[in-house]
């Protein structure tokens, strides 16, 4: 769904874009190929749809969770750079040194790097991270992290009309 500047707002199912489309709230963008029947009638379902008003929002924040933090680091530990094995989220200040669950505290780290760092500081054990992290974009999140179900959603999200 996007904003009546074409600003991504998010992703919604075929349910609410259908009744936005019927409420005369919204307007198609870009159809898909998939067809919804009633009793009656067919409707194609829309792919991108676009708010007839302009809605003001607060900047959309990504949730802060391990799977998350996987996928913000590319599944690569910070640490040593691996992308083999289990991979699980490290805080760089550990919460015993009052380090805080947040984006710019928290990587992704491979077991061996997590155990060898263990409630320790960076400086104390002399380990560095391979990239300072920090809180994702939403729109770049969506981009580059979760992939895009549908093609068709590319230009609408700064990805170029290569489809």
């Amino acid at each position: 769904m996007l904003n009546q500047n074409y600003e991504p707002l998010s992703v919604c199912n075929a349910r609410r874009a259908l009744l936005m489309l019927y409420r005369q709230k919204a307007e198609v963008v870009e159809q898909s190929e998939h067809l919804v029947r009633s009793l009656r009638q067919k409707f194609t379902v829309p792919s991108v749809v676009r708010l007839n008003c302009y809605i003001k929002r607060p900047r959309q924040n990504v949730r802060l969770s391990k799977q998350n933090i996987v996928r913000r680091d590319n599944r690569t530990c910070q640490y040593c750079g691996t992308t083999q094995g289990a991979m699980t989220a490290d805080h760089v200040i550990p919460k015993s040194q009052g380090g805080e669950d947040s984006w710019e505290n928290l990587v992704c780290a491979c077991v061996a790097c997590n155990n060898k760092k263990g409630d320790l500081s960076l400086n104390r054990i002399k380990m560095n991270l391979l990239r300072k992290p920090k809180n994702p974009h939403y729109i770049t999140f969506i981009q580059y992290h979760l992939g895009l179900p549908d093609q068709r959603w590319r230009p609408y999200l700064f990805l170029g009309n290569n489809r």
